[in-house]
């Protein structure tokens, strides 16, 4: 690995700390912004109820909450490095212990999303190009705009009418038959738990109530992989090599999904990293009206519960989440791509 390379990994991975750090600092700021005064920080801290002032004097003391807000904003980012994300109020329960439950739901329907729309798109912005101007081209990038531009519970609500409630295909709400017990908890994530048990019943049923989610956000998400699919195609079409390769009497379709694609492919890596971002934000939507218990039915649930231990704490996740893909897109792309360099 040269130097430079090695450079850009650093200066990308320090941007990814103050990042972090920023939107910690926004996010506590506003909450602060909601509850201006340590009492009533501190009955955010207690929770729904009635409290008296020796409770409330001894959550103050005990989260600092009388002390500047630099101060506490410090305490806090330094709590988060230390993997304690404070004791929600509503749950009676460490704040951690609700992430480790709720997120590998969330993974579990995120990552075979962008799996779908990432193969979705490449083939889809692939095949508009390669038919560019022509009555495909056009059926692409309607389909694409279509889905790009509607709001995430528009889809959702629209599949969950057609293929659940019109064709009774699939399970309309929940993440699993009520009916079944769910297998020990050893992996996190559900699906692993199933498989681990060997449990078969519980597994089919986790993967039949998956479907409409995951459909959602896939089709959420591939819209914006297939326009800068199409887009780099064109180009890459255009360009010498194309020809080159075309030249070499080969068939058109080789050229296009061998060659043109795997140089078409390089904008893309960088791309995933925002396509991650816009799922997990749309999967708060989905989640919610599936009834899906992962981290966004948990954001949902904070926020009619005015849980802002858990609405602070869901933001630094699925942040940190977001900064963590950024991260490893631009180390991806310094990687594969030699003409990155470090100026």
């Amino acid at each position: 690995m040269n130097t430079n390379l090695v450079l850009y990994i650093v200066r990308r991975a320090i941007y990814a700390v103050v990042t972090l750090i920023l939107i910690i600092v926004i996010v506590y700021f506003l909450i602060h912004l909601i509850a201006p005064t340590p009492y009533a920080l501190a009955g955010i801290y207690a929770g729904s109820g009635h409290h008296t002032k020796t409770e409330i004097d001894a959550i103050i003391a005990k989260y600092h909450l009388n002390a500047p807000l630099y101060t506490q904003i410090l305490i806090y980012i330094g709590n988060i490095f230390h993997g304690n994300l404070g004791y929600d109020p509503v749950y009676h329960v460490p704040e951690i212990n609700l992430i480790g439950t709720f997120l590998p739901r969330t993974l579990e329907l995120v990552i075979p999303a962008l799996i779908i729309s990432t193969v979705l798109g490449l083939y889809t912005g692939s095949f508009g190009a390669s038919h560019r101007r022509k009555v495909q081209d056009q059926a692409v990038k309607g389909v694409y705009l279509v889905t790009w531009a509607s709001p995430p519970f528009f889809i959702a609500i629209v599949l969950q009418l057609f293929l659940a409630y019109d064709l009774g295909l699939l399970p309309s709400t929940g993440m699993v038959n009520p009916t079944l017990i769910a297998p020990p908890d050893v992996a996190g994530f559900p699906l692993l738990n199933a498989l681990i048990a060997g449990d078969l019943p519980y597994f089919i049923s986790l993967i039949h109530h998956m479907i409409l989610p995951v459909l959602a956000i896939s089709l959420l998400s591939f819209g914006v992989i297939t326009r800068i699919t199409r887009s780099s195609m064109l180009d890459a079409i255009d360009s010498d090599y194309f020809r080159l390769e075309m030249m070499k009497g080969i068939s058109r379709k080789t050229a296009v999904y061998g060659a043109a694609l795997r140089n078409a492919s390089i904008p893309i890596i960088t791309l995933l990293a925002l396509t991650f971002g816009y799922a997990v934000a749309g999967a708060v939507i989905v989640e919610d009206i599936f009834d899906y218990h992962g981290m966004g039915w948990f954001i949902v649930q904070a926020i009619y519960s005015l849980d802002y231990i858990a609405i602070l704490s869901t933001t630094v996740i699925i942040a940190i989440s977001i900064i963590m893909a950024n991260l490893a897109a631009d180390i991806l792309y310094g990687v594969i791509d030699p003409r990155v360099t470090v100026k």
